[in-house]
């Protein structure tokens, strides 16, 4: 099973990053990764709330529904697949550092995106989601801190 962790300080409090993160149409804005994603429950975001959306990841392409399965505002948000060829967990941290906060994104993802080579690719996978992950999250960094209002 591949996973991927990163980490990046952004320059505002925990809630702001939160709040930001918690709204399923924000993940395509600073995801590079996903081209599409909405809330498809009602009301509110919270646990229990779905979301949908589409990924190209290692040049495959995959819909997915999201279910809020941990909610603790501002510290810890976590969304498993419901729905979709790839089974996934994002775990989304927040810790107060120096004025700011310190997210961290945990990804765990079913072996599958190897493709032909299945769990030999693993270790590939993982190399290159990290990239990919650390690159989104400098620029979500970049956009919640110039975009006060994002």
């Amino acid at each position: 099973m591949p996973v991927v962790e990163e980490s990046v300080i952004i320059a505002r409090p925990p809630e702001e990053v939160f709040d930001f993160l918690a709204k399923f149409e924000n993940t395509a804005v600073f995801d590079s990764s996903v081209t599409s994603s909405e809330q498809v429950s009602d009301g509110p975001v919270g646990l229990g709330s779905r979301g949908r959306g589409t990924s190209k990841v290692m040049g495959r392409t995959f819909d997915w529904t999201t279910e809020i399965v941990e909610f603790d505002r501002p510290r810890r948000l976590v969304s498993r697949s419901v729905e979709g060829k790839l089974d996934f967990t994002v775990s989304l941290t927040m810790e107060p550092s120096d004025g700011g906060t310190r997210l961290t994104q945990r990804i765990e993802a079913a072996s599958g995106l190897g493709g032909i080579f299945g769990k030999l690719a693993d270790p590939l996978v993982e190399r290159a989601q990290g990239r990919t992950v650390r690159a989104n999250l400098e620029t979500l960094a970049e956009l919640l801190e110039e975009h006060p209002d994002a």
